[in-house]
């Protein structure tokens, strides 16, 4: 052993360590050891790893996720926004005890109670869990456990919720591009022109449009072929004045898109489609379910504007037959609902390989939206990530890690810390807790299985 070269070594990382030559030679072995390894990650080996709990903090409508573990390291996600908490607590027996690094195994297990929607909001919050976790256990960002980056900053598409009118809407609209963002979204529908008379047909039967009362058969809970609601030729003019105003206000070199249409059939959204179609509107959004793929398909053929779905699907499966088919020109996956991270790079991959652009939904808090600029960056089909919070003056504040504010010049930095790179403001998260809530209050009621999960004899 070359005790020259060994010693220069030691005198080198004690510099880099922060131990002086002075300090060296006077303090004990034991003590220059911790001076030369407290940049060391302190997790044990991650064979070693267990899942001890999971418990969540539910803030305003979106159940955020923790999982702890046997060492002091733990990982955060999102329940999606809207869901019951308890799509995530249900897997809790499930994972108990399991290694969180396992990431892929876990989903296996987990994966068959999930659904389409919300209910896919309880295995992906978990999956999102476990991905932070283990970035944080080998200190490594979630990017780079889904294969790598293809981009540094990620692009932010901002959602902007109706104004009942053209010219004022217009205005909002043109404060999104002061603001810096590069790509919009109008929430306009036909909810807007209800009022007018002689612009729509078949509304009477619904006696209002309101869409989260849950009521089977209510307007809001049934699905768009079966309201046999129709849009009028000067329903469709009031509802072009709308675009037309925008296009005044917002330059044409900024991609506007258009959601929440309404729950009108295909015939009908034809129409409507083809009455935007010089207004170069970037993608039309969930114009109907997307369970009928031939009829995306047929609409899609029909109109010269981008069609755009998917927000509400579960697993790489959902989209098959959208993607296969070529029925829709945009995929639009919400991570929190898709399955989690992971399975959203998989849907954007399989989408990529016919020829088809992704976007991300997301309307959850913080956590998971900087989880999906990792999924972003990781995807290489990636358009947009949607901000849903944009005019929430205590949203960023839940989270700290990352520079704020988060969106700058219609761009997200992505985050090169470990996990997805944030960690709770447990502060904030305290003060914006739903009503009657507690902060991660235990959770043991739900530790013990009682049912035999296997599907198949």
């Amino acid at each position: 052993m070359n005790t020259d070269r060994s010693r220069r070594d030691f005198l080198k990382k004690a510099a880099l360590g922060g131990l002086g030559l002075g300090v060296v030679m006077h303090t004990s072995l034991e003590e220059q050891v911790a001076c030369l390894t407290q940049r060391v990650n302190r997790h044990s080996a991650p064979s070693d790893l267990k899942i001890t709990d999971m418990r969540i903090a539910q803030v305003g409508n979106v159940p955020i996720v923790k999982l702890f573990t046997n060492q002091d390291v733990y990982g955060l996600g999102d329940v999606r926004d809207g869901a019951d908490q308890r799509y995530a607590l249900m897997l809790k027996s499930r994972i108990l005890d399991e290694n969180p690094c396992n990431v892929e195994r876990l989903f296996k297990i987990i994966r068959q109670f999930g659904g389409h929607g919300r209910q896919g909001g309880g295995v992906s919050g978990v999956e999102m869990a476990l991905w932070d976790l283990t970035g944080k256990v080998y200190d490594v960002p979630v990017y780079q456990l889904l294969g790598g980056k293809y981009r540094d900053r990620i692009r932010i598409y901002v959602d902007t919720p109706a104004v009942k009118d053209p010219i004022r809407f217009a205005r909002k609209m043109k404060e999104r591009v002061d603001q810096g963002f590069t790509i919009m979204k109008m929430d306009i529908g036909i909810r807007l022109i209800k009022d007018i008379p002689g612009t729509l047909t078949n509304m009477e039967p619904y006696g209002g449009m309101q869409g989260w009362n849950g009521e089977y058969g209510s307007y809001g809970m049934t699905m768009h072929p079966f309201t046999r609601v129709q849009i009028t030729q000067k329903g469709i003019e009031e509802m072009v004045k709308y675009t037309a105003a925008m296009r005044e206000e917002v330059p044409w070199e900024v991609p506007v898109a258009i959601d929440h249409l309404g729950h009108m059939g295909l015939n009908s959204m034809i129409r409507l489609g083809r009455a935007f179609e010089p207004y170069n509107i970037a993608w039309l959004e969930d114009l109907i379910p997307w369970q009928y793929a031939d009829q995306w398909r047929e609409l899609s053929r029909s109109i010269n504007v981008p069609t755009l779905t998917g927000e509400d699907i579960y697993l790489k499966e959902g989209f098959r037959e959208l993607v296969e088919k070529r029925a829709v020109d945009m995929i639009h996956p919400d991570p929190v609902s898709a399955g989690g991270y992971l399975e959203t790079k998989r849907i954007g991959d399989f989408a990529e390989e016919h020829g088809i652009a992704m976007a991300l939904h997301h309307a959850s808090s913080p956590v998971s939206f900087m989880g999906c600029v990792h999924v972003a960056a990781a995807t290489g089909n990636f358009v947009a990530l949607e901000h849903h919070s944009v005019d929430n003056p205590w949203w960023e504040q839940l989270i700290t890690g990352p520079e704020k504010p988060l969106v700058r010049n219609g761009y997200v930095e992505v985050p090169g810390g470990p996990g997805v790179g944030v960690e709770l403001n447990e502060e904030a998260v305290r003060e914006h807790l739903r009503q009657d809530e507690e902060l991660f209050a235990p959770t043991e009621e739900w530790n013990k299985r009682r049912s035999w999960d296997r599907q198949w004899s």
